[in-house]
């Protein structure tokens, strides 16, 4: 469609069938052209979203692992920033800049710091858990290359841990990838025992995004052989308490959207005393004591404060519901189907992320089964993909289980309402999947498919 001299603009109706043909239709019934450019644009964006919801009803959401919805407390303290207070945090000559400044230091030092418990000179405002790890695992790395080139972590690491890892074997570091036991959780023996004298870091995650697992990795190990310990807390922070003292933390990945807080925002904490220190990946103006650099977007800081804010003042209950909400849905699951296995460790674990395999029922079939609750069947960095989920592998569950697996997210705003409905499409979708399975079948007649060998055509 042409609007205008010489400009040409190509719209993509959002929730069509790929068709092109059928874009200028559905335009067409929207298109006002008394109205302006942008008008025109926000108006058809507005309608065709209608349109859509009046059509499909948007899934119950059960994927708390891969975001969260923004706590409306914390839209509230962000909008002033996002609207009158717009002033450059690092511009120290006027009132603009000191009031976005005062706003940025209140969310690092009453709201994001005292979270944890950690000063608020120790915390480095990120976009996001990805690049909070990429500055701790390439920065402390880069940093001691002089005299250490080795770096541990898991195999059941996020993505953004074992890439920044393998970027740096291919620099010439020795990465060490430990295994974890069949429940999830790190064999501390193990991880001594693979300690050496040119370790200069340990990387092992809090919570896992798949399974759940909480590793509480009181890191004396490291600080007894000078080695400093950084923990991927992104699924952990305001959930269960932490305390970067208690724990002997010396780094810690933060994330704003796992929280009820805003997209693009995170933190890094690094500890001062012992002092961390680490090479910036981004360089630039210098800001947050120069490992940082580039202008702090007082919006998404603020949103980030109120996040751990209430947080700190709700995680209780919210562990408390989560907990009876998580116990209502394994319960009324595991009642009625059976050969459905949880993976991760049964105790030690967040009660939100719920992993559960469902034998003789493959992963894929059963999610598009469920299309009307908004599900996953891992990360949602590698959901996409095809191969079983390499967490699942890594604990040792079979290929067949690892392809059945489904993740269940719980947070502060699930009903019981929505458990009730998820457990019951899952348990009668289940049925109807394993009832066309010849794999179900042979098992009901007390044959072992793992003795089977199969031939390939």
């Amino acid at each position: 469609m042409e609007f205008g001299s010489g400009f040409k603009y190509c719209i993509i109706h959002p929730f069509s069938s790929g068709s092109l043909e059928s874009i200028p239709a559905v335009l067409g019934q929207f298109w006002n052209r008394q109205l302006t450019r942008p008008q025109r644009f926000r108006t058809v964006g507005r309608k065709l979203i209608k349109k859509h919801e009046q059509d499909e009803p948007r899934p119950l959401y059960m994927d708390f692992q891969a975001t969260t919805p923004m706590d409306p407390r914390v839209l509230d303290a962000m909008l002033p920033y996002q609207v009158n207070y717009y002033g450059n945090p690092h511009s120290r000559t006027h009132a603009y800049g000191w009031e976005s400044e005062s706003a940025m230091e209140t969310a690092r030092k009453q709201q994001v710091a005292d979270l944890i418990g950690a000063d608020p000179r120790e915390i480095v405002f990120t976009s996001g858990a990805t690049e909070s790890n990429n500055m701790a695992i390439k920065g402390v790395a880069r940093f001691y290359k002089a005299k250490k080139r080795h770096v541990i972590t898991t195999q059941t690491e996020h993505k953004c841990v074992l890439d920044s890892c393998r970027i740096l074997e291919s620099e010439g570091f020795d990465v060490t990838y430990l295994p974890v036991q069949n429940n999830g959780l790190l064999d501390l023996e193990l991880l001594e025992a693979s300690i050496r004298t040119d370790t200069s870091l340990v990387s092992v995650m809090t919570v896992n995004n798949e399974i759940g697992t909480i590793r509480f990795m009181r890191s004396q190990i490291c600080r007894s052989k000078g080695v400093f310990f950084h923990t991927d807390a992104a699924q952990a922070v305001g959930k269960i308490p932490i305390s970067i003292s208690d724990w002997k933390i010396d780094l810690m990945s933060i994330s704003g959207h796992k929280i009820y807080g805003p997209k693009g925002v995170g933190a890094l904490y690094v500890r001062r005393r012992p002092r961390v220190r680490l090479e910036p990946i981004q360089n630039g103006g210098g800001q947050e004591r120069g490992l940082r650099s580039g202008t702090v977007p007082t919006p998404l800081a603020v949103g980030l404060g109120a996040a751990c804010s209430i947080a700190q003042e709700e995680m209780e209950y919210d562990h408390q519901r989560v907990s009876m909400l998580a116990n209502r849905l394994v319960q009324k699951v595991m009642s009625e189907i059976p050969d459905v296995i949880m993976n991760g460790d049964p105790e030690q674990r967040y009660p939100g992320c719920i992993n559960l395999s469902f034998a003789y029922v493959e992963g894929e079939s059963l999610l598009m089964a469920l299309k009307d609750v908004a599900l996953s069947s891992g990360s949602a960095c590698t959901s996409a993909s095809l191969e079983p989920s390499y967490v699942l592998r890594a604990i040792g569950a079979d290929e067949d289980l690892a392809h059945s697996s489904i993740r269940f997210g719980i947070g502060r705003f699930t009903t019981e309402e929505e458990i009730d409905y998820t457990a019951e499409k899952c348990i009668e979708q289940v049925h109807r999947l394993r009832e066309m399975s010849p794999l179900w079948e042979m098992s009901q007649e007390g044959i072992d498919l793992k003795s089977i060998n199969w031939t390939q055509h």
